[in-house]
C-alpha cells in the first residue's frame, strides 16, 4: 500500500520569490514533491500555459466549481480574480504517495492547514521590507503603479497574518531562502 504524501504549503505577498523558491526546490527533485497547479481567472501572463502555470478559468466556470464543492480553498484575491486548489489535484498527487507543495495566498494557506492539521506544513516568505518589495514589483514591470498599491496594501494585511504559519523565511537573499525553505521542507517530511 502507498504511504499517503504530506502538504506543504508555501504563502508569500506578491513579488517575494515565493514561485522562483518553488521552482527550485522543485527542480532539484531530491524531496519526492508534486506540485499542485492552481486555479485562476486572471488571464495568462506571456509564457504561462494552460495546466503548467495555472488552470485558466472564466469567472462563470470558478464559480460553478465553488457551487460544486472542486475547490480545497479558493479566494477572490481582487474583484472578480479568483485564485483555488482543486482538490482533485491534491487528491490524485497525495495519493500517489508523493508529497505536494502548494503556491497559495495566505488565507488559502491557513485554510488547508485547518483541513489538514499536523499533515501539512506552512511557509511564510516574507520581503525584507515593504520599500523592498515595492522596488521588486516595479522592477518586473508587469503591473502598473496602481496595481502595485494594491499589492503593497494586500502585503501590508498579509504580513500581519505571518505569525500564524509554522515556519517564516524572510527572502532577503534568494539562495538563503531557498536553501532554509528546503530545509525546513526536508525536516517536515523526514518526521
Amino acid at each position: 500500500m502507498i504511504k499517503k504524501g504530506k502538504v506543504i504549503v508555501v504563502a508569500a505577498p506578491s513579488g517575494c520569490g515565493k514561485s522562483t523558491i518553488i521552482n527550485a526546490i522543485l527542480s532539484d527533485g531530491d524531496l519526492n514533491l508534486g506540485f499542485a497547479v492552481s486555479a485562476t481567472t486572471r488571464p495568462p501572463r506571456e509564457g504561462e500555459a494552460h495546466g503548467v502555470n495555472y488552470y485558466f478559468m472564466s469567472e462563470e466556470d470558478f464559480r460553478d466549481a465553488i457551487a460544486e464543492g472542486e475547490f480545497l480553498e479558493y479566494e477572490e484575491v481582487y474583484p472578480g480574480r479568483f485564485y483555488g486548489t482543486l482538490r482533485s489535484e491534491v487528491d490524485r498527487i497525495t495519493g500517489e504517495g508523493h508529497n505536494i507543495i502548494l503556491d497559495l495566498d495566505v488565507n488559502g494557506a491557513l485554510h488547508v492547514k485547518d483541513v489538514y492539521g499536523a499533515e501539512a506544513l506552512t511557509v511564510f516568505i516574507e520581503p525584507p521590507s515593504l520599500e523592498e518589495l515595492r522596488r521588486r514589483l516595479e522592477f518586473r514591470g508587469t503591473e502598473t503603479p496602481e496595481v502595485i498599491d494594491v499589492r503593497i496594501d494586500r502585503a501590508a494585511y498579509e504580513l500581519g497574518r505571518a505569525p500564524e504559519f509554522d515556519r517564516t523565511v524572510v527572502n532577503d537573499r534568494l539562495d538563503t531562502a531557498i536553501e532554509q525553505t528546503r530545509n525546513l521542507i526536508d525536516g517536515f517530511i523526514s518526521l
